[in-house]
C-alpha cells in the first residue's frame, strides 16, 4: 500500500514536471518505476542510451558491454555512477558485435578503431579492412578443406561399418546344442 502512494506521488511529480516545461522532450522524460528512473525513448533514435538499451537492442548482457569498455573498446561518459553512452558508442559496439560474426578478434577490431581515430579518412582503414578480410577468408577456406577431409574420413568409416553390419548379418547363426 505504501509503494502505492509513493508511485502516486512521483507520477503526479511527473506530470507536473512536464507541465511546466522542465523537460525538453516526451522522449527525455524519466517515469519512475519500482524506484528506478528509467529513460523513455526509442533505442536506435535516441543521442544518448543506457547500458541496459544497448543490452536490449543488441541482445547481449550489460557485463559484456562493460567488458568491452574495460578493453578501450568503447568509452561512454559518466554521470555519478551512471554509463551514459553516445551514437558513436553505439555504433561502435555494433561494429565489435559485427567483427565478431566475422571472426575477428578484439584486437583486430581495435586496430581498426585505432586507424579510424587516427586517420579519419577511410582509404588506409578500408585497405587494412581488406587485408583481415582476405587473410580470414584463407583461414576458412583451409578450414574447409579440413573439414572435407574429416567428412570424407567418417563417410569412409561409416561405409566399413554397414559393409561389416551387413556381412554379420549374411553369416549363419551357429546352433545352440543342448546343455545335458
Amino acid at each position: 500500500m505504501r509503494g502505492m502512494r509513493t508511485s502516486r506521488r512521483a507520477s503526479g511529480a511527473r506530470r507536473e514536471r512536464c507541465r511546466s516545461g522542465h523537460r525538453d522532450t516526451e522522449n527525455e522524460m524519466n517515469e519512475e518505476i519500482a524506484g528506478k528512473a528509467v529513460r523513455m525513448r526509442e533505442s536506435a533514435n535516441a543521442t544518448t542510451y543506457t547500458i541496459s538499451d544497448l543490452a536490449k537492442e543488441f541482445d547481449i548482457t550489460t557485463r559484456a558491454i562493460r567488458y568491452y569498455e574495460d578493453q578501450g573498446l568503447i568509452s561512454p561518459a559518466r554521470r555519478g555512477s551512471r554509463r551514459i553512452y553516445s551514437r558513436r558508442d553505439r555504433v561502435r559496439l555494433s561494429l565489435i558485435l559485427r567483427g565478431k560474426r566475422l571472426g575477428f578478434s578484439l584486437q583486430e577490431t581495435r586496430e581498426l578503431f585505432d586507424l579510424y581515430d587516427n586517420a579519419p579518412g577511410e582509404q588506409a582503414q578500408m585497405s587494412h579492412f581488406m587485408e583481415l578480410l582476405g587473410a580470414r577468408r584463407a583461414m576458412l577456406e583451409r578450414q574447409m578443406e579440413d573439414i572435407r577431409a574429416i567428412l570424407d574420413e567418417i563417410d569412409a568409416a561409416e561405409k566399413e561399418a554397414r559393409r561389416s553390419i551387413a556381412a554379420r548379418a549374411l553369416e549363419p547363426i551357429p546352433a545352440m546344442s543342448p546343455s545335458a
